[in-house]
């Protein structure tokens, strides 16, 4: 985990996600998944460059199941945006940097 995202759990999920004041990218990930660990510098970069403006955080799945049950995560990794606790947007992959972008800022402007 890098310094510019935030970990969050099942149990901090409410308060990290749904009651930020900010949108906030959640990613859904694990230790096992290579994609994820190729999606994990971009979403760095992410963090820091965006960093005010939307909040981005890691859920490990393997360590909280109920997050992604609730809202219906398949595959990983997923990315969730969340705006005023709703979720707004996601995609499913290990996506261009630039994409997940422009997916971003289509929701902050």
């Amino acid at each position: 985990m890098g310094s510019a995202t935030v970990p969050a759990t099942d149990a901090s999920f409410e308060q990290e996600v749904l009651q930020s004041d900010v949108p906030v990218l959640v990613d859904f990930w694990a230790e096992w998944c290579g994609p994820c660990r190729a999606l994990a510098p971009k979403l760095e970069e992410l963090a820091t460059e965006m960093g005010g403006k939307v909040k981005v955080v890691k859920l490990n799945i393997d360590e909280n199941p109920q997050a992604p049950a609730r809202f219906g995560v398949r595959g990983i990794p997923t990315m969730i945006l969340f705006k005023g606790g709703a979720e707004v947007d996601q995609i499913v992959g290990n996506h261009p940097k630039e994409n997940i972008e422009a997916m971003l800022n289509k929701h902050l402007a």
